[in-house]
């Protein structure tokens, strides 16, 4: 795989509910495609918990792989999700963190963490999230970098959701990369549930999204599915 790629571009977006006592297992499957070159695929699984009406947590294990080479662990990740409102102003907020250790590279650990904003206008949902991420590898710790994610999506049904959603990355923090160098990148997503019993739900998304994949054009499609319980 190309150092390109060693950061994982594909992250799922961040969404701010609560979940007290529910758990679920998360399947998560997203490709990545450069003109002219093999598609590269990460398969992921976790188990999350809402562990209170403000924490939510996941671990899940990345694996990388693509056409023609052989699917590998990437990363294990630690997601926790905490909400700082419930309700008292229009917005509700929440702070992310996901602690990722790389299995490629020796004491390869990053840690990503931000704000993750929701809200409603009548059955319009909308996000805003903004995160840094730092790569610890070794002795050297790598620069702070930015990156954000947003999603405006109608709830027309329970079992179909349809909007945009779109991310990107901006280099450090305290100085953002060149334009040229930056990547942002934005399409459809659709979503939805299904009640299949007592306090249980099988959830899922999918969107494809074109434009720029660290500085470099390509298309990604990412899918999740959820087995809520």
């Amino acid at each position: 795989m190309g150092s390109a790629l060693a950061a994982d571009p594909g992250y799922y977006l961040v969404s701010v509910y609560e979940n007290e006592g529910e758990a679920s297992i998360d399947y998560r499957y997203w490709t990545v495609k450069f003109p002219g070159r093999p598609v590269q695929t990460w398969p992921e699984i976790g188990f999350g918990y809402g562990v209170s009406k403000r924490w939510y947590t996941e671990l899940y294990a990345s694996f990388i792989g693509g056409t023609g080479v052989a699917t590998k662990l990437s990363t294990l990740n630690w997601q926790n999700d905490y909400l700082l409102t419930q309700g008292q102003y229009p917005f509700d907020l929440a702070v992310h963190t996901n602690l990722i250790w790389n299995r490629d590279r020796a004491d390869g650990v990053e840690i990503e963490i931000g704000p993750a904003l929701q809200t409603d206008v009548g059955r319009t949902q909308l996000n805003a999230n903004a995160f840094l991420e730092r790569r610890f590898d070794g002795a050297v710790p790598g620069p702070t970098k930015m990156k954000y994610q947003w999603q405006a999506k109608y709830r027309w049904k329970p079992w179909l959701h349809v909007g945009l959603q779109g991310f990107g990355e901006l280099g450090p923090w305290d100085h953002w990369s060149p334009h040229a160098r930056q990547s942002h990148r934005a399409g459809p997503v659709l979503s939805g549930s299904w009640d299949v019993g007592a306090r249980q739900q099988i959830k899922y998304q999918a969107a494809w999204l074109n434009g720029k994949i660290y500085g470099r054009p390509g298309s990604m499609f990412s899918m999740r599915l959820q087995y809520a319980f």
